[in-house]
């Protein structure tokens, strides 16, 4: 299901816009985090930066 939700963003606007997927180790246990979601082009740097607090900010809870 999620090629075919990664495939209906090729078509039309949908060209515009990337999956962003970023992935933080936990100090405490080790284990990987993941934050997925959809931005568009031009605020790439922007979104992963995002993730990544956000990652990090929900595994120092």
């Amino acid at each position: 299901m999620a090629k075919k939700a990664v495939a209906s963003l090729k078509t039309g606007k949908g060209k515009d816009y990337t999956k962003v997927i970023t992935a933080v180790r936990s100090p405490k246990t080790g284990a990987y985090t993941f934050k997925e979601l959809i931005a568009h082009n031009d605020h790439i740097k922007d979104a992963v930066e995002a993730a990544k607090e956000a990652v990090i900010e929900a595994a120092a809870q």
